[in-house]
């Protein structure tokens, strides 16, 4: 119990010190190859500050379960502080407007989750197993529960 509560304290101190409901994710899919790849941990900030061509984001759409991480392409600034914000994978061959609400053209600073900030490559591996693998994730789980029945408290 001390572990989940540990987890959940550190991971509520990240999400407001980094100001993002999702201070840490990883890279599910190859479309941001060659720069980042399948399982690569990505921190993430979200901060009042212009974005531009190039940057590294993380944006969740009404409906989605699972946040996109990918580049700004194309950034027009609007009047009071939003901008029409376009993105894509680097190893896609064409922008995101497929992957956004049907008659979407363009993402707004709501729709973004945050900025990349730092990557640890492949450090996320672990999680990918868990969804890619379902019994690696039920064996997981066994063992854990094991480690919990048999573990004796200190007296």
């Amino acid at each position: 119990m001390i572990v989940v509560g540990s987890a959940l304290s550190i991971w509520k101190t990240l999400s407001l010190s980094m100001n993002s409901e999702a201070p840490i994710v990883v890279v599910l899919t190859g479309s941001m190859e060659p720069g980042y790849y399948r399982g690569d941990i990505l921190l993430v900030t979200h901060w009042d500050e212009p974005l531009i061509p190039g940057d590294v984001v993380v944006y969740k759409l009404a409906g989605q379960e699972i946040p996109i991480v990918h580049r700004v392409s194309i950034v027009q600034e609007m009047r009071g502080g939003d901008a029409y914000i376009l993105t894509k994978g680097d190893n896609n061959q064409v922008d995101d407007r497929a992957l956004y609400q049907p008659g979407t053209m363009w993402l707004h600073k709501r729709d973004l989750m945050g900025k990349m900030r730092l990557y640890l490559p492949y450090m996320g591996m672990f999680t990918i197993w868990l969804n890619d693998y379902p019994m690696f994730k039920y064996a997981v789980l066994g063992l854990m529960t094991l480690f919990v029945l048999i573990a004796k408290d200190p007296q």
